[in-house]
């Protein structure tokens, strides 16, 4: 089994042929969609486009809807940080989301998405060490 890598990505502001070369650059071969709706308006981003995209560069997709914020819905009334804490509590109250996240990941250069530029402003700043963790291994924001 390959040696596992981690990796978080957010699309915001990214036109999918630069998203592509920023998977293709940093060998990942799993893209783990950790987005609760994984719909866009984001030319390319939307499940089935990206998933077609990414196979037709050697990239397996795999939709975790589980591992999303539940929160998100709420980002007009809460902060980003308040956000944070609400996901924090999901995950600590939910089985099994960090192990299936890590389940997917291992043994692959595997990259978490979601949508926001900023990871530190994204779900994704809680979830990714919480898996790396289980994996043994670091994890690296592109």
């Amino acid at each position: 089994m390959a040696k596992t890598a981690l990796f978080t990505i957010g699309y915001e502001g990214r036109q999918l042929d630069e998203f592509l070369a920023i998977l293709g650059s940093n060998k990942i071969d799993r893209l783990i969609d950790v987005r609760e709706l994984p719909l866009s308006r984001r030319r390319g981003f939307s499940k089935t486009p990206l998933a077609k995209a990414l196979a037709e560069h050697g990239i397996d997709y795999v939709g975790l809807r589980e591992a999303g914020n539940p929160h998100h819905k709420r980002k007009h009334e809460l902060s980003k940080a308040q956000l944070l804490v609400k996901y924090r509590a999901h995950l600590a109250k939910t089985d099994g989301i960090v192990e299936r996240v890590a389940d997917e990941a291992r043994g692959h250069r595997a990259v978490l998405l979601c949508y926001e530029a900023d990871a530190h402003e994204c779900h994704r700043s809680v979830l990714a060490p919480k898996v790396a963790a289980k994996l043994r291994c670091k994890t690296t924001d592109l």
